[in-house]
């Protein structure tokens, strides 16, 4: 009897994260091109000249991919930073932030009506950009308390994310104009930091 040939299974290469990092920026740009609606797999791999099992053994959805283009955009690491004061603090997170605010921008109005009905979006969505960002900014308020320059936890922190989101995302529409540093400085004078420090 012949021994039987054991045939070892195929082994796919991983995808290196040069090549993941390509991917996720091909499907931001179809993301701004076409929508989130008109947006699918096939063009993202049409674009990304890779197949379409590849990206869905990488990230597994249409959802997932996206939210994960998009979390892409946040800089390496925690944005903002401890400087010593909370307007300053607040002043820097702005900064950073409002460096992408035309890009970011560009996108949030691309996923606006699917995140408001794209349930398994809207999730990956908070997971990937919101909840991270919220923890950032309760970072910067408890720092504050820390630093006694606020009494206590304030009220009004569990707006802040509001405050922020609407500050970067609402100027383009109401104005026809990114929120830049002169505005967000005003922003945080005028609308963040009395929330926080009389609530």
């Amino acid at each position: 009897m012949h021994e039987q040939e054991v045939r070892s299974p195929v082994r796919r290469p991983r995808m290196t994260p040069d090549r993941a990092s390509e991917l996720l920026d091909v499907t931001l740009d179809v993301l701004r091109e076409v929508g989130y609606g008109a947006l699918s797999m096939d063009l993202i791999a049409a674009r990304g000249h890779c197949s379409k099992a590849t990206i869905y053994r990488q990230w597994g959805s249409k959802a997932q991919m996206v939210a994960a283009a998009v979390a892409a955009l946040r800089p390496g690491g925690s944005v903002g930073g401890d400087t010593g004061s909370l307007r300053g603090d607040l002043l820097l997170l702005f900064e950073q932030l409002g460096s992408r605010a035309d890009k970011d921008t560009t996108i949030i109005a691309a996923l606006h009506h699917a995140l408001l009905t794209d349930a398994k979006l809207a999730a990956a969505f908070r997971v990937s950009m919101l909840e991270p960002a919220r923890k950032e900014l309760a970072g910067i308020v408890e720092r504050a308390t820390l630093r006694q320059e606020l009494p206590g936890r304030p009220g009004a922190v569990q707006f802040l994310p509001h405050l922020v989101w609407s500050a970067l995302v609402a100027r383009p529409f109401f104005e026809g104009v990114t929120a830049d540093a002169e505005f967000l400085e005003q922003f945080v004078d005028d609308v963040i930091l009395p929330a926080l420090l009389h609530s």
